[in-house]
């Protein structure tokens, strides 16, 4: 298969094992920056162009930046409209990025989720605080990644402050109940299709509440419970993603489902697991890309 591989940096190590994986099954890859891809939407020859060639793929793996996802998404899409497999497709992608749709979506179809509240009006601000049982909760940017624009407010005073300091900045934010009991840990599971291929626990650094690796979080192999993998592999389906990293949280009544990643890393799960997980990717596009193009999934 001819497989095209969206990413913005083919020296990242999620790309790098992608085009590892791919290679040593007999395909022949292309790393293709959507930055620098341009389109022909016209009806009779929908077309993306690189560097000064119609690009021609059987398949498409996407893994687009938080930060290029409109225009990424549109490359993406340019693809499907020409009959272009994609192991995740740009809806599914679009969903996953946006925060407040995708907790909407995962809350239409019963996923537990931190209790959550969202307004744009500086008088809703005491009654978000009081949506999530007060502080101390945490305040949530759309755009966060990374741990990165995830703030924790210890007392209502201070939740009533980051609030309004990034209403005043005209930022867009969710207010989420704090789930003390985690005590800064939460689990990413890797979905593959229709399984949960590896999980690990991370743990946040000393002083800190997030556990993200890029911010000097821990990570450690872990035993999933069933209902902690049905519940991985649900909010998979609902935001109709075949390749998803889905982070949880213990809570005192049971997994919570915290986030939706569509273009998960692989560094650290296959590090931590010293699972395959690239060579598990692409033996699954074999098998679904074989299907034809995509059918879009889920709703919303």
């Amino acid at each position: 298969m001819r497989i095209g591989i969206l990413s913005r940096d083919p020296k990242l190590y999620s790309t790098r094992r992608l085009v590892e994986a791919a290679e040593q099954r007999g395909h022949d890859v292309q790393v293709i920056d959507v930055l620098k891809c341009y389109m022909n939407i016209t009806a009779n020859q929908p077309s993306v162009h690189y560097r000064k060639q119609v690009l021609s793929f059987d398949a498409i793996i996407p893994r687009i930046g938080a930060s290029v996802t409109s225009y990424g998404t549109a490359v993406l899409r340019q693809f499907e409209v020409g009959g272009v497999y994609s192991i995740n497709e740009s809806i599914a992608i679009s969903r996953s990025r946006d925060k407040l749709r995708a907790h909407q979506l995962l809350a239409r179809k019963g996923v537990g989720m931190p209790i959550t509240g969202y307004a744009h009006s500086a008088d809703a601000t005491d009654e978000l605080i009081e949506f999530v049982g007060g502080a101390p909760l945490i305040v949530k940017l759309m755009e966060s990644t990374h741990g990165k624009g995830i703030v924790l407010a210890e007392t209502d005073k201070a939740a009533e402050g980051v609030i309004n300091a990034f209403r005043g900045l005209n930022a867009n934010f969710l207010v989420q109940e704090y789930i003390e009991e985690s005590k800064g840990s939460d689990i990413r599971c890797f979905v593959v299709g229709d399984r949960v291929v590896a999980a690990m626990q991370r743990t946040a650094k000393e002083g800190d509440f997030r556990s993200n690796l890029h911010r000097g979080g821990t990570a450690s192999v872990i035993k999933l419970k069933p209902e902690e993998r049905s519940l991985a592999l649900k909010a998979a389906k609902v935001m109709g993603l075949d390749v998803a990293g889905v982070d949880l949280i213990r809570s005192a009544h049971g997994p919570l489902v915290l986030e939706v990643n569509s273009s998960p890393g692989l560094q650290g799960i296959e590090r931590v697991t010293g699972k395959d997980v690239a060579d598990m990717i692409i033996e699954y596009l074999e098998k679904d890309a074989h299907k034809g193009p995509n059918k879009t999934k889920g709703k919303g």
